[in-house]
């Protein structure tokens, strides 16, 4: 496998040139003072060294030896604890945290790019931070000053991590039927009890604590998801001073044998009266778990945008100097026995579609990153809504989309290796394996298809998609002519989706079928319009530049295939959701 290279610049290129992000940081105070070209330049090279130096090398042989269990303890692989220590000194862990409690205090759209480099180097490795950023988060937005204070610097600085306990054995999706209880003491804390499934990093020996926020119910609390409270459970109790006192009540009761990611211990903890802090309000806790929602989705789809990138790196490595037959146009390499097989239309079909979706991907995870940035900062109410709502609308899109397209990026990656990327030591399968748990975990591919399509387009009455389309319409009307290639065609993808979408608004009005069997090939309808729209601002970015540089003329290139090649996928798509559901129900159960 190459080695990784972090792509610092596309990340540029997409930030800097095609939405100049420095202007919106001007415009927004709390960022004005904290964060500019030149500052984010050096975040990103420094981020790409870390990560292709430090954590990158890690990833096959973390993959091979896997985490152990060994009575409730947990041992990563070899090299983790050091690489994770080395990340955490360099302030990673807290690159997007608060300054007020230790963080580096970086917009979201910087955070994207770095979460993209850590787990384009090593997935596995990726999580423990991501699963810490995640913890925090909700802490910072939802439990007392008393709590921030004692938990926030020491879980910024990667001295504890974080986890989310969230799943039990029977409750997944559907988390208002949870069982694990917490029940309220004399000095105000409670006892929580049960047992939580899938806990990424729920133990490991990357930090001297864990810090768990745990989903429970309290005794008198209402049914289904409106009973479900938060709580910080620590691993280790703190003491009022700051230091670690005794462990609390828990422990893991084993660890999960995976098909990829085997290196992110994914953990069955048990809380057998464990002490626990409550975070915002009882019965609330679900709102302070959304809170983390859109930046975990999102960070999940940038996942699996990390992993088409990391297998891209290694693909056109392995397509440039492999040799078998002739070009279908006579030889190219006349001094060896063979062409190269970059020279063969499939191979390219592969390449190109994997450098399209990875590029799209990038600059669309970056557009909702800047919305998520607005919608934080922006002192103006209704920027800050407007923004607010198309991180909505488009949060599901990112994780379930981006993901979608990078097991077809890292299927095409593993393809063009042949034999050779079947076997382990070319290190194709593994980003294969890993890549197929981002189109599950964070609610699974179909759960965001339906979030979507019920909560976010017939939910809202088709408003929130509204932003969208005439943002692009409007782009659309002011670009010059000579952009007519690209803007055409996405101005004909846009009227498709407003038709999709007005179709469906009406069928599921007679129907609540629809809204379901129409989800998911209405989301990619979505996807390849929005990437559509990112690959247009692409090409305007570029356009009159490609004489000049390689960067540029690729780019371009790049840009026509995408429009010519993947962007017509929407008609099938459109007529799949338009055949409707009645097709879906013509089998009873014991039909099947």
């Amino acid at each position: 496998m190459a080695d990784y290279k972090a792509p610092l610049r596309d990340m540029r290129f997409v930030l800097n040139e095609v939405f100049e992000v420095s202007k919106l940081w001007a415009e927004l105070p709390a960022l004005a003072e904290v964060v500019d070209a030149d500052t984010a330049s050096a975040i990103l090279e420094e981020a790409g060294k870390v990560t292709a130096g430090s954590i990158a090398p890690l990833n096959r042989s973390g993959d091979e030896e896997g985490c152990s269990w060994d009575n409730g303890a947990v041992k990563t692989p070899a090299g983790f604890p050091e690489a994770y220590q080395t990340y955490a000194e360099g302030g990673w862990v807290g690159v997007g945290g608060s300054p007020e409690f230790g963080g580096m205090g970086m917009p979201k759209v910087i955070g994207a790019q770095v979460e993209e480099m850590v787990n384009s180097a090593n997935l596995s490795f990726g999580l423990y931070p991501m699963l810490t950023a995640g913890a925090c988060l909700s802490i910072l937005n939802h439990a007392s000053e008393e709590l921030k204070a004692q938990y926030l610097p020491n879980m910024y600085a990667g001295v504890w991590a974080g986890s989310m306990c969230l799943t039990e054995p029977h409750a997944g999706t559907d988390l208002g039927i949870i069982r694990t209880k917490a029940e309220p003491q004399a000095d105000g804390s409670y006892k929580i009890s049960g047992t939580k499934i899938f806990i990424t990093g729920g133990e490991h020996d990357l930090t001297e604590n864990i810090i768990h926020l745990v989903l429970a119910k309290l005794p008198d609390a209402p049914a289904g998801p409106k009973g479900i409270s938060l709580f910080i459970v620590p691993k280790v109790m703190v003491n009022a001073d700051g230091s670690l006192g005794e462990n609390n009540a828990l422990g893991c009761g084993s660890i999960e044998h995976k098909m990829g990611i085997k290196a992110s211990a994914t953990c069955v903890m048990n809380f057998d009266g464990a002490i626990g802090y409550l975070v915002g309000e009882v019965n609330k806790g679900l709102n302070a778990m959304f809170t983390m929602m859109n930046y975990e989705r999102l960070g999940v789809g940038i996942q699996g945008l990390a992993l088409g990138e990391r297998s891209y790196q290694s693909a056109i490595e392995y397509a440039r100097e492999r040799i078998q037959s002739r070009a279908p146009t006579g030889p190219v390499a006349k001094d060896k026995a063979a062409d190269p097989i970059i020279v063969h239309p499939d191979v390219r079909r592969m390449l190109l579609t994997m450098k399209a979706l990875n590029e799209g991907g990038r600059a669309f995870s970056s557009y909702v990153a800047m919305q998520l940035d607005t919608a934080k900062y922006s002192e103006d109410k209704a920027t800050a809504k407007r923004a607010d709502e198309l991180v909505a609308l488009l949060t599901p899109v990112a994780k379930a989309f981006l993901t979608d397209m990078a097991l077809e990026t890292t299927v095409h990656g593993q393809q063009i290796f042949g034999g050779h990327g079947f076997i382990r030591e070319w290190g194709q399968e593994q980003l294969v394996r890993d890549c197929r748990i981002t189109q599950i975990y964070e609610g699974t591919n179909g759960i965001q298809s339906l979030d979507l399509m019920g909560r976010k387009i017939v939910g809202s009455g088709g408003s929130f998609y509204k932003h969208l389309a005439d943002e692009i319409k409007a782009f659309v009307a002011s670009a010059d002519a000579n952009l007519d290639e690209f803007t055409k065609p996405l101005a004909a993808a846009v009227q498709n989706l407003d038709e999709l979408t007005a179709w469906v608004l009406d069928r599921a009005k007679g129907n609540p079928n629809e809204i379901g069997a129409a989800s998911v090939e209405y989301l990619h309808v979505f996807g390849y319009t929005a990437y559509a729209y990112m690959w247009a601002l692409m090409a305007r970015a570029a356009l009159g530049k490609d004489g000049q540089d390689e960067f540029y003329a690729s780019k371009l290139g790049t840009a026509r295939f995408y429009f010519a090649r993947l962007l017509p996928r929407i008609h099938s798509l459109s007529a799949s959701v338009k055949a409707g559901s009645e097709s879906l129900y013509l089998l009873d159960a014991a039909q099947f």
